[in-house]
């Protein structure tokens, strides 16, 4: 077994966290870094334009987790699609740009113990991230890394379903990072100049020429070296080989809420029970790891159109799809450069909060992501909804002792009546939406998975149980926090060991209200600031 050279810190993951992470640590030239990957590099043309999102999930790039078969959704094993390619889940997402609610984080520190982390602490790291096209201070940033851009050219659909969306009573919202969410609107995205701009493109891509960064992808990190109670390294597994990369300073784990619990794990930390069940020895009892998993279970409706309008015409090939392509290529504009997922509001419950507890995402094509039924090309558009603070709660465990082998992952979707009485509200203000005069008069039909009319009370039961799905935005199995079941304190490190902290989506005590990869990117952000600041 070979031992490589020394390093400050070694980051195992090159997603959104660990391209933050990589990129702000490496701007002191004196500080030496390792990020491993263990997907490939982000090159492929599909990934930088916007639109090619579509061809992304169930592809090479991505993981291909399923959960375990779901109890209280009939049993059902569902696809966890999750990015293995430098940029993680930025690099294959629908490029959403939302930050959740101010009061989101206000809990973080209020309810489970995170100092530190309440708005108007983390709010600047936001702000860093950001280089907003429109919008500026006191909420926005204009310098920053990720560029936030408006649609360049909404289709005709989302802007009738905007309109809708205010006949059915929500206001009109220019900004879901502002103020308040509440409302419909156009959601911004995180494109620049009518390309992608994932973690991998505006932090890491300015930083992969310094002498200071090491960057191996297609790696396998087996386990964190652990002496005593300090992280000293990690084991790597490349081209079959067998590798001990140590660490002066810290092992920092990005490897997302999936990968991370199970990275933990193989090193021994972790829930004994868990651990000594698939054969790994015990070396720091933590029973909090890989517990506290949830997610937002996402609902969809199909609707078929009268006219050949809607973006699914981009998957044949016809002169309309070489002349998208052409536009793009000249002027960075046109079909292409949507990022399809154009149209977004958020509504309230039954819940009764004093924020929104529902999120819609309208995209003017159906059978865009794996798993979803498609209609005839070009006569399709996609509604779903979510609620979007969940009570159910699952877990991530090791599947055996291999680092190859994929997590068991119960999601546990649905497992409260509070959170199926929630989604059946997300489902039935959907086709409200969709019902108001500017969209109705584009509708033919409404089409349900499964094909059953929605009239009774065990009818809607019935469809999210045998529907709902990922909303791609996994979260809490590292949680963040000071009680008995927290991974890691406000400052990310793993309690009770030094040199080690984690620092990506599976921190977040609880989900936020919104999509997940910019309030990643903050918490990356905040991370470097004190691992630098010390």
């Amino acid at each position: 077994m070979d031992t490589t050279q020394v390093y400050d810190y070694i980051i195992t993951g090159g997603g959104t966290a660990g391209c933050v992470l990589a990129a702000r640590l490496t701007e002191d030239p004196q500080v030496r870094v390792l990020l491993l990957e263990a997907g490939r590099g982000d090159r492929h043309p599909f990934i930088h334009v916007p639109a090619g999102f579509a061809k992304l999930t169930g592809s090479k790039y991505d993981w291909g987790h399923t959960s375990v078969p779901q109890k209280h959704c009939n049993d059902r094993v569902i696809p966890l699609a999750q990015g293995k390619v430098l940029g993680g889940g930025g690099s294959i997402n629908a490029q959403v740009f939302t930050r959740g609610a101010h009061e989101d984080y206000d809990e973080w520190a209020a309810k489970f113990g995170c100092d530190g982390w309440s708005y108007d602490a983390i709010k600047k790291y936001f702000l860093r991230a950001e280089s907003n096209e429109r919008l500026s201070a006191p909420l926005h940033g204009t310098d920053g890394p990720i560029g936030v851009s408006d649609l360049v050219n909404p289709h005709p659909l989302s802007r009738a379903w905007v309109q809708a969306g205010q006949e059915y009573g929500l206001p009109y919202n220019s900004d879901f990072n502002g103020e308040s969410q509440y409302g419909v609107g156009y959601y911004q995205t995180t494109t620049k100049n009518g390309r992608r701009c994932s973690a991998a493109v505006g932090y890491l891509g300015p930083a992969r020429g310094r002498p200071n960064l090491t960057l191996k992808t297609h790696v396998t990190v087996a386990r964190i070296v652990l002496d005593g109670s300090r992280a000293t390294g990690v084991e790597y597994v490349e081209n079959g080989v067998r590798t001990i990369a140590e660490v002066d300073g810290e092992v920092l784990v990005t490897s997302g809420a999936y990968g991370s619990p199970k990275l933990l794990q193989l090193s021994g930390i972790g829930n004994g029970d868990d651990l000594t069940t698939v054969g790994v020895p015990v070396k720091h009892e933590l029973a909090g790891v890989g517990r506290n998993l949830h997610d937002h279970c996402d609902l969809d409706i199909i609707y078929e159109l009268n006219d050949y309008q809607s973006l699914d015409r981009l998957n044949q090939i016809r002169p309309g799809t070489a002349k998208a392509g052409l536009e793009y290529l000249a002027f960075r504009k046109g079909p292409l450069a949507s990022t399809i997922v154009e149209g977004g509001a958020f509504s309230f419950g039954k819940a009764k909060e004093s924020i929104p507890d529902l999120q819609f995402h309208f995209l003017p094509a159906a059978g865009v992501e794996q798993g979803i039924a498609a209609m005839r090309p070009g006569y399709g558009a996609t509604l779903n909804s979510y609620f979007v603070r969940p009570q159910s709660r699952g877990s991530v465990r090791l599947a055996s002792a291999d680092p190859s082998a994929h997590p068991l992952v119960d999601p546990n979707f649905l497992a409260t009546d509070f959170d199926v009485e929630a989604s059946i509200e997300g489902v039935k203000q959907s086709r409200e939406i969709m019902s108001q005069p500017s969209m109705a008069k584009h509708i033919k039909a409404e089409h349900l998975a499964g094909g059953k009319a929605l009239r009774t009370k065990d009818d809607y039961v019935d469809f999210v149980r045998s529907h709902g799905r990922t909303s791609y935005h996994p979260v809490g199995t590292c949680a963040m926090g000071t009680d008995q079941n927290a991974v890691v304190g406000p400052d990310l490190t793993v309690h009770g060991l030094e040199g080690l902290r984690v620092a990506d989506s599976s921190v977040m005590p609880r989900l936020v209200s919104s999509n997940t990869q910019f309030p990643t990117i903050m918490i990356a952000e905040k991370a470097a600031d004190m691992i630098i600041c010390g």
